[in-house]
């Protein structure tokens, strides 16, 4: 895949949080890219959080888009994965 069509992605993470493991599993077998922000020592992640109402981990945010939890379904549906 070439880099220009590489979505942003950004997954808000926890400690102790086993799906957000998962998710970062799936992606990186995808071999998609993402930046990983952990709400518990990022306040900027932790606000995001709250400005968006959202209140678990993990949340992905494909070009913006939030996907809360590891909804394979929807994170295919966004990146394209058949």
């Amino acid at each position: 895949m070439p880099v220009s069509s590489q979505p942003r992605i950004i997954i808000l993470t926890g400690a102790s949080c086993p799906w957000c493991g998962k998710v970062k599993d799936y992606l990186r077998e995808k071999k998609f890219r993402f930046r990983e922000v952990n709400v518990e020592r990022d306040p900027e992640g932790a606000r995001e959080l709250r400005r968006r109402n959202i209140t678990g981990v993990p949340v992905v945010l494909i070009n913006n888009r939030p996907i809360v939890g590891f909804d394979k379904a929807k994170i295919d549906k966004l990146l394209g994965i058949k």
